[in-house]
Order: C-alpha cells, then sequence, then structure tokens
C-alpha cells in the first residue's frame, strides 16, 4: 500500500502536476537567496537591537521637540489670543499665591421676633439622654454654645440672634416641647448662665 502511493506520489512530482515541482524548487531557491542575504544582519542582531536603541534615545534627548511633533497640528500658527494665554501662564507661575476672596455675609431670608429661653444639658430639663440632641448631636462632647432648640425650623437651619449674640451663628439641632411653636431654646454649658438668661424678646435672623 505505502508503496503504491510512494510510486504515485513520484510520478506526479516527475509530471509537475499542477507545477507542484515548480512551485517548490522556486519557493526553496527564494529562500536561500533571503537566507543568505539577511545572514550577516543575523549575526549581529544583538549590536543593531542597542544600536537602533541608543538612536532612538538620543533623538528624544537631544531633539525633544521634534520627537514629540504632532504631525497634525505641527504647522497651526498660535493666534494673539493663544499667545496672551501662554505669557499669561508664564508670569502666573512667578506670582506668590494669594488668597480666595471673602464672600460677604447673605442677607437672611426670614426674620422673627419671639421669645427665647436657655437651657442646659439636664435630665430634668430634656429627657434620660441629656446630652444628645434630637439631630443625634452630641452636645457635651463638641461642647461649643451655637445649637438652639426650636419647632418652627427644620434641622440644621443657621440662625443669628443680633441683639443677644452679635454674629454668632447657631443651628438649629434640637426640639422643645411640642406645645411651642414660634419660641426658641438656646443650649448653654453652665446651669446658672442659663437661668440668668431668663426669658428675652429678640429678632432671630433665619438664613
Amino acid at each position: 500500500m505505502l508503496n503504491k502511493t510512494f510510486t504515485q506520489f513520484k510520478n506526479l512530482w516527475e509530471e509537475d502536476v499542477l507545477y507542484s515541482r515548480t512551485v517548490t524548487f522556486f519557493t526553496y531557491t527564494l529562500w536561500e537567496r533571503v537566507n543568505r542575504a539577511t545572514a550577516p544582519l543575523r549575526r549581529h542582531t544583538a549590536n543593531l537591537s542597542v544600536i537602533a536603541f541608543v538612536a532612538v534615545a538620543s533623538v528624544y534627548v537631544l531633539f525633544p521637540t521634534i520627537a514629540n511633533a504632532d504631525m497634525e497640528h505641527e504647522r497651526v500658527g498660535l493666534d494673539g489670543q493663544t499667545v496672551q494665554m501662554i505669557v499669561a501662564a508664564m508670569q502666573n507661575e512667578t506670582v506668590q499665591y494669594g488668597t480666595f476672596p471673602v464672600a460677604e455675609d447673605a442677607a437672611p431670608r426670614h426674620e422673627y421676633t419671639i421669645p427665647l429661653t436657655a437651657y442646659t444639658s439636664e435630665v430634668w430639663q430634656t429627657d434620660d439622654t441629656p446630652c444628645i440632641t434630637a439631630s443625634g448631636l452630641d452636645v457635651c462632647e463638641r461642647n461649643v454654645e451655637n445649637v438652639v432648640a426650636a419647632n418652627f425650623l427644620p434641622i440644621g437651619t443657621r440662625v443669628r440672634i443680633p441683639e443677644l449674640f452679635g454674629d454668632r451663628v447657631f443651628y438649629v439641632e434640637d426640639r422643645m416641647n411640642r406645645r411651642y411653636h414660634y419660641k426658641m431654646d438656646v443650649w448653654m454649658r453652665d446651669l446658672q448662665d442659663a437661668r440668668n438668661f431668663g426669658l428675652q424678646y429678640a429678632t432671630v435672623e433665619v438664613f
């Protein structure tokens, strides 16, 4: 069986069926020529790689403008506005950092003339968690007298009471007994200070 197949293949090869022998010899001859022509290059592959690397690195070091040139936009001229922006940016690098402008206080959205009292973190004045406000703020730990209780304003509202506290800003963080509506309680650290405050009428600015 193998002899018969080999004989058939040999006959096809000798008869050059479909130019099989011609194509094979031509391909082999071409490969031999390419192989002989590139033999010197293959012997110096490492050296050529080093030379190419050094050449590319040298271009980037010696001619950075050319190496990073944008071929699509390199011939686009700069207009006057662009030049001014570039010059301003260069000058800005030598200017010392300044400060942001201070915004003026906005006018209050509402004003209410209401009675004000004061309270402290005492159980008999609040509840069984006297330091925790309705918003969840721990006024004892924070220990800053800028918290008020009010029912007619949303939690987190900023208010001022200029007649009594000048420019100090207070935040609505607590609620009063539901029977009080247009009234405000100012939280204080010291019980005696709260008692001395008593009941006062003043204008509350709401922001």
